[in-house]
């Protein structure tokens, strides 16, 4: 599980640390202006976690609010803190802050391969909805669509 993390919005000085874990994480990254549009939309929640001994990023998630759901854009953890629960606090922290807002539910996608995401996804609540066919550029590999319904704030543990 984790040690303390320090969770909060994620800024344009955080930039740097973005790219450095996205690049190890991803075959096809996200650019440093789409992270930069992201954290400068109103309509986006960017969230990091960070090691308060180190202050270092650690991980960090992109949501974006449509008008039916909230789209998990971008998740990733740096990969020597993998498996340590911060993805897990990171997708919770989420729900807290967007509970009770409305009746958004929550959608993202993830590469069929990617067994350990899914199997996270489901511990939280995401269920298949369906898959999008070679959705991802770099082999054309297919992507599950998943879903969580609303959040209310009875169903969030207290922080």
């Amino acid at each position: 599980m984790t040690n303390v993390i320090e969770l909060r919005r994620l800024e344009l000085r955080d930039l740097n640390e973005i790219e450095e874990i996205e690049r190890g994480s991803y075959p096809t990254p996200w650019s440093r202006s789409m992270f930069a549009s992201e954290l400068a939309k109103p309509s986006s929640l960017c969230l990091g976690a960070f090691d308060p001994e180190t202050g270092r990023l650690v991980g960090y998630l992109v949501i974006s609010r449509y008008v039916d759901a909230w789209h998990v854009m971008n998740i990733a953890v740096a990969p020597s803190r993998r498996r340590q629960g911060i993805a897990s606090l990171l997708l919770q922290r989420l729900f807290e802050l967007t509970s009770g807002r409305s009746r958004r539910g929550y959608t993202l996608e993830v590469r069929i391969s990617n067994i350990g995401a899914i199997k996270l996804y489901e511990r939280l609540g995401f269920r298949p909805r369906g898959v999008r066919r070679g959705y991802y550029t770099d082999n054309r590999e297919d992507a599950l669509i998943m879903w969580k319904d609303p959040v209310s704030e009875a169903a969030v543990p207290p922080s």
